[in-house]
């Protein structure tokens, strides 16, 4: 730590360098002083300031005393000196008032004629002193936390947002105020009239799919419906557009039941994409937890872009759809010490974010520079009033946890006993939604796979590994592949969770589209102009023989046959299935698997996909499995198999074959193996019915080849079926012919190389 003089000396060199702030008070000009909460206004050319209310939080309109309209203006700002509201008109021009009432560390103030549509943002007083780790700078302006829209990007030049990014000694840069003033250069909060009319949701009703029938599918708002053909043009990128008629429609005929959306909290690009004239396509870089993100609405910022979204989700539950929120509440877009000042830094630095023993530097678990305080109470406050928002008034059903492991930990360690846990669990609205955690972070001991209390479900890398594997040929033994198709009963069969607590994906938003799992062995990143340094090297794909794409008949034959395979695997596997948009039609990235900078062709779906008759039958396929697995309860079971024989005949819920119709011993399992039998029994199925009734199903027999040459399999006869009708054949392109075949039990069956047989199981009753 750098003695007082130091810092002194370091301040002086840089106010010499740098110009003054924009306004009518010099740079190096003392905080004005508080008392008792009150700080005299210095003539800013504000409107009056009434004493207002300090809840709710946030910027609410609303008819005052005397039924004079206005505003309510309320910003928790522990440890603050002073803070003032700052109202900015169409050409740029501010006016500040100050807000001049503190109730339990709440700074508030009704301003009379302030109506929706206004754009405003927080100047907060305090100490400078960022040994302590605070960093009050009130030529910063700063984002209400609470702000319902948001208007306006953080743009560049980057310079001037809280540190000096030139200054030649980096390392004590970020100790330096930089009183410039960021105002033209930040988004602002925007006033919203969200006292919505009661019938507002009466027509809406939520699907409320049960766990066990839920199909995410992972969606970006903007690269899903860009380019789609259906869609009007000055509605494709846009809330609007996901709610149109086309876009629903290509998600019924796939037949999903929810989609989950990349985040759409307000967010912030980089400064070091803009340098490189790049975007943050992915959004995990939030700002603003309560407003929908601005430049996804083709209806207006200036508030429009909360009833747009609404409307959106109004479709897609009239469609049957459920909506599910990718949120980041574990860092926000303001980064390290030498990122930008937008918000909650110029807030309280030390109460939202988790400081390390030298206060200068956060904590990161993240791998983002930093990571939000959640056993803080009002950092707590935030991200549960922000969830209860984004249910009650924006009718969302669920939510997906990035890098939940974060959120849970309480000190330091992952505590599943965490205050957010225990929150959530007791919360009347949260408790009812989905909930589904990435149940990892980059801090130690941050992996939680499997961790997660009941009423979660998670992100179940261990699936998608296991499945990669097998397909390449990389799989050691078959033990990890058993668990990983039955529902993952080692990782959550405990504390009353059931298969579904396992969301089985092969692909996600992050790493190798499902084409380019198959297409590429390295990845190409290269466009994102970090040396291809970035990304994953552990992508567990195989390229099938070429390095991307290639006119070699064979080779891209067998690059369909492997897709088929990997949708066939997912879509039968115990668990909740997650597909990713396009997968199902053959999206490529270029062998990108970290295109969270590629906001353009490289990430959006390319609809055009469907006019291939490969591709076509790829969709074709993944929406009949879709259909099967809606049809029959056998293949998205409420309860976990007990492997057990269900009667005295011998026939077990769960059996496991090898090609010589035999059931697998515990020397099968231990030993390398290409091939594997699936015996799914439909006859007693746990759980009832709506009407109390027992659930039984039909049989079903799934044969998994990942060898290069063809097998021949026995098919296992009674009590497991006296025939066996076959559903589905991957080595064929389409399911037209093949399908339909009838073969008797005892009998042997060629498996074609690299294949899955879907067999319908008969007996004497039903054939």
């Amino acid at each position: 730590m750098s003695s007082a003089p130091e810092q002194e000396a370091v301040q002086e060199a840089v106010r010499a360098a740098v110009p003054e702030a924009v306004g009518d008070r010099p740079a190096s000009a003392p905080v004005p002083a508080a008392v008792n909460g009150r700080r005299p206004d210095h003539g800013r050319g504000g409107p009056p300031v009434w004493p207002g209310a300090p809840t709710p939080l946030g910027a609410r309109f609303r008819v005052g005393p005397d039924g004079v309209a206005g505003t309510n203006f309320a910003l928790w700002a522990g440890g603050a000196e002073a803070v003032e509201v700052c109202l900015f008109d169409e050409d740029g021009a501010e006016r500040r008032c100050p807000l001049t009432e503190l109730t339990h560390e709440i700074w508030h103030g009704f301003v009379p004629g302030v109506r929706a549509g206004q754009r405003y943002g927080f100047r907060v007083h305090g100490r400078w002193d960022p040994w302590t780790g605070a960093r009050w700078n009130h030529a910063k302006l700063l984002l209400d936390p609470y702000a319902r829209a948001v208007d306006g990007d953080f743009t560049l030049p980057g310079e001037v947002y809280g540190h000096v990014r030139d200054w030649p000694q980096q390392s004590v840069a970020d100790t330096v105020r930089d009183d410039r003033d960021s105002a033209p250069f930040v988004p602002k909060g925007v006033v919203v009239h969200d006292e919505a009319p009661d019938d507002e949701w009466v027509e809406d009703r939520r699907p409320k799919t049960p766990w066990a029938d839920t199909v995410i599918y992972e969606l970006h708002v903007r690269g899903f419906t860009k380019l789609h053909p259906g869609i009007p043009e000055e509605l494709r990128g846009t809330y609007a557009g996901l709610g149109h008629p086309a876009a629903i429609e290509h998600l019924q005929r796939l037949g999903v039941t929810a989609v989950e959306l990349l985040p759409v909290h307000q967010f912030a690009h980089e400064d070091h994409l803009l340098r490189r004239g790049l975007r943050n396509y992915w959004g995990y870089n939030s700002i603003g937890y309560f407003a929908p993100h601005a430049g996804y609405a083709a209806s207006g910022t200036a508030g429009q872009q909360v009833g747009e979204f609404k409307a959106m989700v109004r479709a897609l539950h009239a469609a049957g759809i459920e909506v599910i929120l990718d949120v980041v509440y574990n860092h926000t877009a303001e980064a390290g010490e030498l990122g930008p000042t937008l918000s909650l830094r110029g807030i309280d630095n030390r109460g939202y974010y988790r400081l390390q023993n030298d206060a200068r530097r956060y904590a990161d678990y993240t791998g983002c520079g930093n990571t939000l305080h959640v056993v803080q109470p009002n950092v707590l406050r935030l991200i549960t009033d922000s969830l209860r928002y984004w249910v009650t008034e924006m009718g969302v059903d669920g939510f997906r946890f990035d890098l939940a492991a974060a959120l849970a930990r309480s000190m330091h360690d992952v505590d599943m006993l965490s205050p957010f846990l225990a929150v959530i669990a007791q919360d009347p609205v949260l408790r009812r939604v989905k909930l589904i955690a990435e149940p990892w972070d980059v801090g130690s001991g941050g992996y939680q796979v499997g961790a997660f209390p009941p009423l979660w479900t998670e992100w179940n890398d261990r699936y998608r590994d296991a499945v990669r594997d097998f397909w390449r040929g990389a799989l050691p033994d078959v033990r990890d592949l058993g668990y990983r198709l039955s529902g993952s009963s080692d990782l959550y069969a405990w504390g009353g969770r059931r298969p579904y607590a396992s969301v089985n994906f092969v692909t996600a938003h992050d790493g190798f589209t499902l084409r380019d799992l198959v297409s590429y062995h390295q990845k190409h990143n290269a466009a994102n102009g970090e040396g291809n340094r970035d990304g994953t090297n552990d992508n567990r794909s195989w390229n099938c023989g070429a390095e991307g794409e290639t006119e070699d008949a064979g080779v891209n034959a067998l690059r369909r046959r492997q897709l088929r395979n990997l949708v066939t695997t997912l879509l039968l596997s115990t668990g909740v299935p997650m597909l990713v948009a396009g997968d199902e039609m053959g999206r490529t990235q270029g062998g990108n698997n970290n295109a969270y900078c590629q906001d353009n062709e490289v990430s959006w779906v390319d609809w055009s996909l469907l006019e291939d008759p490969g591709w076509r039958e790829l969709f074709r396929l993944t929406s009949r499995l879709l259909a099967l697995r809606h049809a029959h309860p056998v293949l998205r079971r409420r309860a976990f198999f007990s492997g057990r024989p269900q009667a005295a005949d011998g026939l077990r819920d769960l059996a496991w074959f090898t090609p010589h119709g035999e059931e697998m011993t515990q020397r099968d399992w231990y030993a390398p193996a290409s091939t594997v039998g699936l015996y799914l029994s439909g006859r007693d199925i746990p759980g009832r019915d709506a009407r109390g009734e027992k659930i039984t199903d039909d049989s079903f027999l799934a044969v998994l080849h990942a060898a290069d040459s063809p097998v021949d399999f026995i098919l296992p006869g009674p009590p497991w079926a006296r025939t066996y009708e076959l559903v589905v054949d991957t080595s064929r392109e389409t399911q037209e012919d093949g399908p339909g075949t009838v073969h008797r039990a005892g009998g042997v069956i060629t498996v074609p190389a690299r294949s899955v047989l879907l067999l319908k199981a008969g007996t004497a009753k039903n054939g």
